[in-house]
């Protein structure tokens, strides 16, 4: 299974951006997709996940209200909706693949399993 993130860019604050995470070489029907991000000099967290089964998400404290997680099965494609973007949203975000990723353990980079890299998003006036 191989993930690609892409979408980033630098925004001016309150703006926004969509990233995409495209997924190859499995059914994206079968995995959970989470997307984390990593700010300079600080761990990496997660910001927000979506289900198999596309009916469930999950988003940190932080970025609740302000992103939206969807996914196009179809297309092998998640896609995180940032909205009225901080300069805290800055950092490197990627995604990563988990099977059966538990519900309430989504933040653990622990549940999943790939990869990909990241795509940097600069919120900066």
């Amino acid at each position: 299974v191989q993930l690609q993130a892409s979408g980033g860019g630098l925004v001016q604050p309150g703006g926004s951006l969509r990233l995409s995470c495209v997924v190859s070489g499995e059914n994206l029907n079968y995995y959970t997709i989470g997307w984390f991000r990593q700010a300079p000099g600080k761990e990496r967290e997660g910001v927000s996940c979506i289900f198999e089964s596309a009916e469930s998400a999950n988003y940190a404290d932080s970025v609740q209200g302000r992103f939206t997680i969807s996914r196009d099965n179809a297309k092998n494609t998640v896609y995180l909706h940032m909205n009225n973007l901080k300069p805290e949203d800055t950092g490197v975000y990627s995604c990563a693949a988990g099977f059966a990723v538990g519900w309430g353990a989504w933040y653990s980079e622990d549940e999943y399993r790939y990869w990909g890299q990241g795509t940097q998003v600069t919120v900066s006036s």
